[in-house]
Parts: C-alpha cells; sequence; structure tokens
C-alpha cells in the first residue's frame, strides 16, 4: 500500500509540476490561481515526482523517501515563512507554504509509520 500511494504522490506531483508549464492553469504566475510558480518550482515538483515513483521499487527506499520528502518540504515551508517568500531562485507566498507543511508533515507520517511491509 505505502509503495502505491508513493506512485499517487509522484504522478500528483508530476502532474503539478507540467502545470505549471501550461497557461490554462498558470495564470499571471498563480498555479490553480492559488499558488505562486516559476520554472524552478515547476522542475523541482517533476524531479521529486520522477524519484517518488523510482523509489516504488522497494518498501524500503519509499519508506526513505517520504522521511526525506518529509522533511525537506517542511523544511521548505518554515524557510518560506521566514523570509517572507524568499529562496534563492524561488518565490513563495503562504498559500504555498502551507501547502508545503502540510504535504511535509503528511509524508513524514507515512515515512516514520511503523508499518509493515504487506
Amino acid at each position: 500500500m505505502l509503495r502505491f500511494f508513493a506512485i499517487i504522490f509522484g504522478i500528483a506531483l508530476i502532474f503539478v509540476g507540467v502545470a505549471g508549464f501550461l497557461p490554462t492553469f498558470n495564470q499571471d504566475g498563480l498555479l490553480f490561481g492559488y499558488f505562486t510558480t516559476d520554472g524552478v518550482h515547476n522542475v523541482f515538483h517533476i524531479t521529486v515526482g520522477v524519484i517518488a515513483i523510482m523509489a516504488a521499487t522497494s518498501f524500503r527506499a519509499t519508506k526513505l523517501y517520504f522521511q526525506v520528502v518529509g522533511l525537506l518540504y517542511v523544511v521548505l515551508a518554515v524557510w518560506g515563512f521566514w523570509t517572507s517568500g524568499n529562496i534563492y531562485m524561488m518565490h513563495v507566498q503562504p498559500a504555498d507554504n502551507i501547502l508545503h507543511i502540510i504535504v511535509g508533515v503528511v509524508a513524514l507520517l507515512v515515512g516514520f509509520n511503523n508499518s509493515k511491509e504487506s
């Protein structure tokens, strides 16, 4: 089940990354009208999504993926709040930070869950 969740997670991230490049979903630099997006942001999401699908090849890699990505997204969210949205080559706004903290916490919960491979 965890490996299946990683595949769904990866597909969702790839979709978000690709949607950021499409004018239909990206109006005035806002993905779906709420989330700041740019090329770096989009490539980041696509890369993390592809890694999720690759990690789904083993239970251990999937758990490690969610642990690392969860930590990364929580740090990214805190950094975004702390710097008022200026994260080197990316700009984020409060909506992005809230989404990043939610994704990060969910990934950490999944990654550190004590369930065994079924």
